[in-house]
């Protein structure tokens, strides 16, 4: 669900898991305070999934970067004894869905070293991109300051790091489908014999 007012009570446990996985990973993270936490519920700009008793169970925000150009869906994080579970690739898909719903135009990206939050972004159509094809915002590369890494990024330009880049260009999207709609109807020009309407399906010709 996306989260509200309601769920601030858990921005705490939430960061606390979130420093605690990545420190058990061997990692790093752009750590965020509960406060900022709190503050993303508020906008209505988090998802947040509960347990039945209504206990935290997983989390993801949303944040925006150059003016809205890009948005990141950032903090995916699941309580361990829901990993695994296909939590997280659900957590995900409402951030995708809330991203796409509020920021249509926007490039989605995001960094990270999980391999599954990689395969999660690729279903959602992300590709992987040189870090030069993210928002140039100064305020998100600050962010990666408390990061373990942030010293490997410095020292190569900005220009990589441990973390893959993966992003989703509806611009590119869109071209796509339109590719597919014109290979579809020129497809059906081949097929269908001269003179026929081929809005009518009993004029299709199938092989």
């Amino acid at each position: 669900m996306v989260a509200d007012g309601q769920h601030v009570i858990y921005a705490l446990q939430i960061c606390n898991e979130m420093e605690a996985s990545a420190k058990a990973r061997g990692t790093g993270i752009a750590r965020r305070s509960p406060d900022y936490v709190a503050q993303k519920m508020l906008e209505g700009k988090a998802v947040i999934a509960l347990h039945a008793d209504g206990s935290w169970a997983g989390f993801c925000y949303i944040e925006t970067w150059g003016h809205g150009k890009y948005v990141a869906n950032s903090g995916l994080i699941v309580s361990p004894e829901l990993r695994k579970s296909g939590l997280a690739r659900l957590i995900k898909q409402q951030a995708f869905e809330l991203s796409r719903t509020k920021y249509p135009d926007a490039k989605i990206f995001g960094l990270t070293t999980a391999l599954a939050v990689m395969k999660i972004n690729s279903e959602l159509g992300y590709r992987p991109v040189t870090y030069s094809e993210l928002t140039d915002d100064e305020t998100f590369w600050a962010g990666c300051k408390s990061c373990v890494n942030y010293d490997i990024l410095m020292a190569k330009g900005r220009s990589n790091c441990l973390c893959t880049a993966m992003l989703y260009d509806p611009e590119l999207e869109k071209k796509q489908q339109e590719r597919g709609t014109q290979q579809v109807i020129a497809k059906l020009d081949y097929l269908t014999p001269p003179g026929t309407d081929r809005a009518k399906p009993e004029n299709a010709i199938r092989k």
